[in-house]
């Protein structure tokens, strides 16, 4: 045996858990805000998910229309808003700055609260049209004044759901696991 066989065997697999180990420690450490639980950014016009999700009642599709039709869930529009607060709530300096922002035509710069890495594939579409409500992963946003993560962005998240969804579906229902495989989420 060659003086440097015994050095290779030891040398390069604690070299590679060393290499390992410090990526995935600094992929963990450095994940920006954004996929955290508990991230709330600053918006541009203040909205109370408490008032028109809870008081008021309003389905989550009123706004976010496209849960239910496309892969994302999507931010409202302008227009959405101004569907209602052309006559109502006028007074108000946030529904007066929303008009402002209507009139000149520009797009309303929602800062998004729930975002996923750019490598997962999510879509809304089977899990609304399965019967999973938003509140499973978006928390009990009827409550909130301020909108809030209440789900790290974590694959664990979606894995815990995935392997055991009896929590998260209607009683009823015929599903019993969500797909697994890496090629479900990361495309």
């Amino acid at each position: 045996m060659h003086v440097f066989d015994r050095a290779f065997r030891l040398v390069l697999p604690l070299g590679a858990i060393a290499v390992l180990g410090t990526v995935l420690t600094v992929g963990w450490f450095t994940q920006p805000d954004r996929y955290a639980k508990g991230y709330a950014p600053q918006q541009p016009i203040p909205f109370s998910h408490q008032l028109h999700a809870g008081t008021l009642k309003m389905s989550c599709a009123y706004c976010h229309g496209g849960a239910t039709k496309s892969r994302a869930a999507g931010i409202p529009s302008v227009e959405t808003c101004m569907g209602c607060h052309k006559v109502t709530k006028t007074d108000r300096p946030a529904i007066q700055e929303l008009t402002r922002i209507y009139t000149s035509g520009q797009a309303l710069p929602w800062q998004r609260v729930h975002t996923l890495p750019d490598h997962v594939f999510f879509d809304h579409r089977p899990h609304v049209n399965g019967g999973i409500a938003c509140q499973t992963c978006h928390g009990e946003v009827q409550t909130m004044k301020v909108i809030t993560r209440e789900m790290g962005m974590r694959m664990g998240s979606c894995l815990a759901c995935h392997r055991d969804p009896h929590a998260a579906l209607p009683k009823g229902s015929k599903i019993t696991r969500g797909a697994e495989h890496c090629a479900a989420c990361h495309r």
